[in-house]
């Protein structure tokens, strides 16, 4: 899907190294106490609204800024080296939500949400994994809905949702016909205001700690016949097109915290002395630098591939074929290089590196829902193969 706003890599570089100096001045402080006391900024995520960090893909004459999904990715990583946390709220709210509420939505929808959405107003987040629907999404899903006269009543819950403590609306997925299976689910727009939702409780984290994250309730919850997003029974649709996307920009979520990882690692082993000598003097820890940023710059360079591929194509084409590989594929490959990255930064600091309190400890365990979140690793094999042996 061509960008409204066709800017060139070097032109996008210009703005992520300005948004970068926004993000360590105003985001990286926060990280901290997000860490310790899982506690959400609630005024600066909505003033990224203010920067125009906001609706990145959504046309402007939506309030958005009409850019294209390798600007989205780029920007994303900038964000996730300052505040891993918050970018990962971001890309929840900006991709999963107002991205795909854009792209599925009617004109009316459009109007009530995008652009409150675009400017913080309203805080936007992903209804779909249950407790016993994770990898098996559609197929295991318990959630219905049920229409009754001019809204629809929705009964279940969902669990480990992003911004589900602090979110104003979410997409929600729900069985409208269940004796059709995954071909019976339809997605909604929800409102946190809206009679039967309650957040039931809100998780603690191992990682990204700070970004919200929630266990959804729906008891006879009303949802009104036009918040029905896309058509009735077509909701897989819905996903299915959204999916692509939505790996590619949770990549950026691997990559940001590695390069991060390994920027500290470096300055660490220039100032850290052992046997009279800087640790950068030793050829294992030079070979650990040098095999810490191959891995990251092959993720990047494999990631703005497919963010390019996913811009010039049409969205109809989503979740199938070839970027349905390539997207599952950097995916893969990013979260892969966020784990070693990780690690290798933690062995780099030693026993500091163990503390908590420490940054280096702190990445590390962002980094390992990476390989769980948007897809296991192993449903991430398992697409790539499919369309492999398809040939």
């Amino acid at each position: 899907m061509a960008a409204e706003n066709k800017m060139t890599v070097e032109e996008i570089k210009s703005l992520v190294d300005y948004a970068s100096r926004y993000f360590m001045d105003t985001l990286y402080p926060l990280q901290q106490r997000m860490d310790d006391e899982e506690w959400w900024p609630d005024q600066e995520f909505r003033a990224l609204g203010d920067m125009g960090m906001l609706g990145i893909t959504i046309p402007t004459e939506y309030g958005g800024q009409g850019l294209s999904y390798l600007a989205a990715g780029m920007l994303g990583e900038a964000m996730a080296i300052a505040n891993p946390a918050l970018a990962f709220s971001w890309a929840s709210h900006d991709n999963l939500c107002l991205d795909a509420l854009y792209r599925n939505g009617n004109e009316d929808q459009r109007e009530r949400y995008v652009r409150k959405m675009c400017t913080g107003e309203l805080i936007g987040g992903l209804g779909m994994t249950e407790p016993g629907a994770g990898s098996d999404a559609l197929g295991s899903m318990r959630t219905t809905a049920k229409r009754n006269g001019d809204h629809y009543l929705l009964n279940g819950g969902k669990i480990y949702i992003t911004n589900g403590p602090v979110a104003d609306l979410f997409i929600v997925y729900a069985k409208t016909a269940p004796e059709l299976g995954s071909r019976g689910i339809s997605a909604f727009i929800v409102e946190k205001t809206m009679p039967g939702f309650k957040v039931a409780q809100k998780l603690d984290k191992m990682g990204f700690r700070g970004s919200a994250t929630g266990e959804l309730v729906f008891e006879d919850c009303v949802v009104p016949a036009e918040n029905l997003l896309g058509e009735e029974n077509r909701g897989n649709a819905v996903m299915m097109s959204g999916l692509d996307v939505e790996r590619l920009l949770s990549a950026p979520l691997c990559i940001g915290p590695a390069q991060r990882a390994l920027d500290i690692a470096l300055d660490h082993a220039k100032t850290r002395v052992q046997f009279g000598q800087p640790i950068s003097s030793f050829q294992l820890v030079q070979a650990k630098l040098a095999d810490m940023f191959v891995a990251i710059d092959n993720a990047r360079t494999y990631l703005h591939r497919a963010l390019t591929m996913c811009d010039e194509m049409e969205l109809t084409q989503a979740g199938r074929g070839e970027i349905h590989k390539i997207s599952a594929a950097a995916l893969i490959t990013a979260s892969r290089a966020g784990s070693f990255v990780t690690d290798a930064a933690v062995q780099i600091f030693g026993g500091s590196g163990y503390m908590r309190d420490t940054e280096v400890n702190r990445l590390y365990r962002t980094s390992k829902v990476m390989e769980i979140a948007a897809g296991t690793q192993e449903i991430r094999q398992i697409i790539i193969a499919k369309e492999l042996l398809k040939g």
